[in-house]
């Protein structure tokens, strides 16, 4: 099937495009849309975090869960929201930590465009859910996609810094190669967990200090 996702994506995964599971997603979304059900994110924001971030650039990636399912909230990028859209609690305390961490104020603005567009790749391992419906699409087949994302990533590249915060996304450690990457972990910046852990895990920094060892240039974590 024509998956439109960037082109260097689209080379690096065209196995799993034509796998079974894959065309299931497809005729699953397809059966929703015609039932007139509301997906997050719209549909020409499924791959955004693809799109934003080319495989090429990839140096650093922060693996959410599942996309946000209120209005105008999701646009394919974990934990970032669209332009003129309120703080969610999550995305409040990783700018609260990014904040205490590095002194870049708080931000207003929850959109993380910014930070995809210099290599931060943004990966939530659902690409999509039902409106007011959180994990709704969790079992129809994205997890083995976006498994199959960290497989391709930790395989063909070197060096690329992974920020798992929180069980979910710890979980996916064993499919990172620790060999060759710098896998950083840390609570869920969750109100419900981030003073477990998250809160002073400095992780920005981090980052950035493993980016410069590597000769490459650091992010800017300040989202405006």
């Amino acid at each position: 099937m024509d998956v439109k996702i960037e082109s260097e994506w689209k080379q690096v995964l065209s196995d799993e495009f034509s796998k079974p599971y894959f065309k299931q997603i497809a005729h699953y979304l397809k059966t929703e849309k015609a039932q007139k059900k509301i997906i997050y994110p719209p549909g020409n924001f499924i791959f955004n975090a693809f799109d934003k971030t080319p495989f090429s650039k990839i140096k650093v990636v922060i693996l959410g869960q599942d996309p946000y399912h209120g209005a105008g909230q999701a646009h394919g990028l974990s934990f970032s929201v669209q332009d003129g859209i309120a703080l969610p609690p999550s995305l409040q305390n990783i700018f609260k930590e990014l904040q205490s961490d590095t002194g870049i104020p708080i931000s207003p603005v929850g959109n993380l465009t910014k930070w995809a567009n210099q290599g931060v790749f943004l990966l939530n391992a659902s690409l999509s859910v039902r409106a007011s419906e959180p994990m709704s699409h969790a079992k129809i087949g994205w997890a083995e996609f976006t498994d199959a994302v960290i497989k391709a990533i930790s395989q063909h590249k070197k060096g690329i810094i992974f920020l798992l915060w929180g069980k979910f996304a710890q979980e996916k450690q064993y499919l990172i190669d620790a060999s060759k990457h710098f896998i950083l972990k840390a609570a869920h910046p969750s109100p419900l967990s981030a003073h477990n852990g998250f809160f002073g895990c400095r992780h920005f920094s981090k980052t950035n200090e493993l980016l410069i060892k590597q000769g490459t240039h650091p992010i800017d974590w300040n989202p405006q």
